[in-house]
């Protein structure tokens, strides 16, 4: 297939908040932003309808907070309220950009943020508007994979993408063992039975539940966003057909 002719209408991105920091500890890189208006540029410009569920672990994540004593429900909602900052700093750079964009919240930040409206984000979709999603699933106990899945059967999404900083997924952390192996293409169950570290269990059994494909790949490198959507061989693609 050839690049510029994507293979795929609508899809939802997983974006982590941790891809927000570049090299830093903590906090969001402004080189990192421009990166990443360059790669929805190009999804814009392919006409591929793109939702975004992004993640707040740059600023604070809830299981942290509970690690320090803090309340799990309370600290998963100061988790959300990191999204939304990270959702606000990318909105801003899509704008500044001139692509159109909206940002939703599914937890209420009157003033803020637009409340998540599954109906006028349909709208938006269909306008070409790149739409964020901020605060996960809205309640506690449940990570942003699971919004992800969750969204990406909400809008209608032929596929997920997660993007991470590695080329897909491997039997082991590929830096902390050699020898780890790299797979191409795994079933949901095959994620399940080996206990595979690509999105949390809930997540891969909704996506199971109703035949979601994921792709998991490094969007760090350059022309991977195109590749991805143009169907071509790259990270590892659980569920769906195979390739």
């Amino acid at each position: 297939m050839a690049e510029d002719v994507p293979r795929y209408r609508r899809i939802l991105l997983k974006l982590s908040g941790e891809a927000l920091m570049g090299r830093a500890s903590y906090g969001i890189d402004p080189e990192v932003l421009q990166d990443l208006v360059e790669e929805f540029r190009t999804l814009y410009d392919l006409g591929v309808e793109t939702g975004v569920v992004i993640g707040g672990g740059n600023i604070f994540r809830g299981v942290q907070g509970v690690a320090q004593g803090f309340d799990r429900a309370r600290a998963d909602y100061m988790g959300m309220l990191a999204t939304v900052l990270n959702a606000l700093a990318l909105e801003d750079s899509l704008k500044m950009a001139g692509l159109p964009v909206r940002s939703v919240s599914a937890l209420p930040v009157q003033g803020v943020i637009e409340p998540y409206v599954r109906d006028r984000v349909l709208e938006y979709l269909a306008e070409k508007k790149i739409v964020i999603f901020a605060a996960g699933t809205g309640n506690p106990f449940f990570t942003t994979d699971t919004a992800a899945t969750l969204r990406a059967l909400e809008i209608g999404a032929e596929i997920l993408f997660k993007a991470t900083k590695v080329d897909g997924v491997y039997s082991a952390d590929p830096m902390k063992d050699p020898s780890a192996r790299k797979f191409d293409y795994l079933t949901y169950d095959e994620v399940l039975e080996k206990g595979l570290r690509v999105m949390d269990l809930t997540a891969i059994s909704l996506a199971k539940d109703h035949n979601l494909p994921i792709l998991v790949f490094n969007m760090q490198k350059p022309g991977n966003i195109l590749r991805a959507v143009s169907g071509q061989k790259v990270g590892t693609l659980v569920g769906g057909e195979g390739r």
